[in-house]
């Protein structure tokens, strides 16, 4: 969720109120949107930047750096991999972590199970950052898991942004706040809340956890009731009806990471911790000396704010897709990234790159939905294969590039998440986790359906004014 028009549903006439009145001006602020930069494919041939490697001790020397990146290689598609890194190079130097372990988490109850797991065993300090943090279901366990801890004299952490936590009570907050937890809003809707922090178009979309220097969790997963069961849950029933609840049960992805990766995670939060003048301190992860490397990933973080220069994560995905050699597959919530990035996939796919993308049949918002739809005819005729999940709402931020460059995140492929939001990916390298990836994607194609040209071509007139409408609402969206 990342837009006005993605607010969660308002539970009084009060929050209705808000909500209207938070997306006129966030719709009127966004007309002003900065825009992306031009695609410029000939950027292939650019001489590569630097790759630097940190492990748990710090930056690798030149020989160590060798050998991790040969280790990576190993695991197999080598040439694909050394391609890959060079182009990850092109927009600047490649600055890695090595000695990884990863975990994908799918859907709501095998996170929240992970997360919840490693916040009981917090010894330090527990970091949380997302964009939505309600007060109903899973999310309460969380909050009380937070509560928990901190009167345990753990220090425990929340940002929150206002946007995205507009229907959840303040007394939520407060609650948090009086049982020890230093709590955060990210940019206030209301100026004189905490002045001199507003900017109603920059929102903070990143979901984040950390727990003392042993793990960090990232991916598309909101301290959210919709996560309270499996997307599993609709297969074991017949398909829903169009006009069936949205609340329960949406497909996402998680990843957990442990090793060196995790101090870098956690100093993103603390960034914005700063950046936001929030109160409170923020303690230490738990007085002890990072982790020993637990494992073989090479992961690199990508953390994007709009104040940015430029998007380093829309420019990393758009540059892999547009060296890609062998396959694209994506998963995406909300599909509505702009003409280039549509040009770059038609590209991949007119040279022979096998390209695929599992998006929403059903969604929380419906002019994304058609926005995307609109590209359809576009991408279907250059060869791209489009599949649509009907029996939950897909909500996962995935790509998995020639098996060897894979990400994982919040961001979306839509103009909020380059443009107005922080966002936070990361990127894992190597066939290994490419494989689990691939796995991964061919099991969320197979519950989904697939969209062909002549098919799509009968679709009826109401259907195609919704695209044009979402095609110009676009960069609102």
């Amino acid at each position: 969720m990342t837009t006005a028009a993605r607010i969660p549903a308002p539970r009084s006439a009060g929050s209705r109120a808000w909500r209207a009145c938070a997306g006129a001006v966030l719709l009127w602020a966004l007309a002003a949107c900065t825009s992306l930069p031009p695609r410029t494919p000939e950027a292939a041939g650019a001489t590569p930047g630097r790759v630097q490697v940190q492990g748990a001790q710090g930056a690798l020397t030149q020989e160590e750096r060798r050998q991790t990146l040969r280790g990576v290689a190993a695991e197999g598609r080598r040439e694909l991999f050394v391609h890959h890194l060079r182009t990850l190079t092109r927009s600047g130097d490649a600055d890695l972590y090595r000695g990884n372990r990863t975990r994908l988490l799918v859907d709501g109850p095998a996170t929240f199970g992970a997360m919840k797991k490693a916040i009981a065993q917090a010894r330090g300090r527990v970091l949380l950052q997302s964009y939505i943090f309600e007060d109903r279901g899973v999310a309460a366990e969380v909050a009380d898991l937070l509560l928990q801890r901190a009167a345990d004299g753990v220090k425990v952490a929340v940002i929150y942004d206002a946007v995205g936590s507009i229907t959840t009570p303040v007394e939520f907050f407060q609650r948090l706040t009086e049982g020890g937890v230093a709590v955060c809003e990210f940019n206030p809707i209301n100026p004189v809340r905490r002045p001199g922090y507003w900017g109603i178009t920059h929102r903070d979309h990143r979901k984040l956890l950390v727990v003392d220097q042993d793990v960090a969790f990232t991916g598309g997963i909101n301290i959210s009731r919709v996560y309270g069961a499996g997307s599993g849950s609709w297969r074991r029933s017949s398909a829903p009806p169009p006009d069936a609840t949205l609340d329960d049960g949406w497909r996402d992805t998680q990843v957990e990471l442990r090793g060196p990766v995790v101090p870098a995670m956690a100093r993103v939060f603390e960034a914005t911790w700063r950046e936001q003048g929030c109160d409170g301190a923020l303690g230490e992860p738990s007085g002890q000396p990072a982790a020993a490397e637990p494992g073989d990933r090479v992961v690199k973080v990508l953390a994007s704010d709009p104040r940015d220069a430029t998007n380093r994560i829309y420019s990393a995905l758009l540059s892999a897709i547009d060296a890609a050699q062998k396959e694209v597959h994506l998963t995406m919530a909300y599909f509505a990234p702009g003409s280039d990035f549509v040009q770059a996939l038609c590209d991949a796919a007119q040279r022979g790159v096998a390209v695929e993308l599992v998006l929403p049949g059903r969604s929380d918002s419906s002019l994304a939905l058609h926005a995307g739809r609109s590209y359809y005819t576009q991408m279907l005729q250059a060869g791209v294969r489009i599949h649509e999940m009907d029996q939950a709402v897909m909500h996962a931020k995935t790509a998995v590039i020639d098996g060897v460059f894979s990400t994982v995140g919040s961001s979306n492929l839509d103009w909020l998440s380059f443009v107005t939001n922080n966002e936070l990916n990361v990127i894992v390298l190597g066939e290994e986790f490419g494989t689990e990836m691939n796995t991964l994607f061919k099991r969320d194609r197979a519950d989904s359906r697939e969209i062909t040209l002549e098919a799509w071509g009968r679709r009826g007139p109401g259907s195609r004014l919704m695209e044009g409408v979402g095609r110009l609402m676009e960069r609102w969206l």
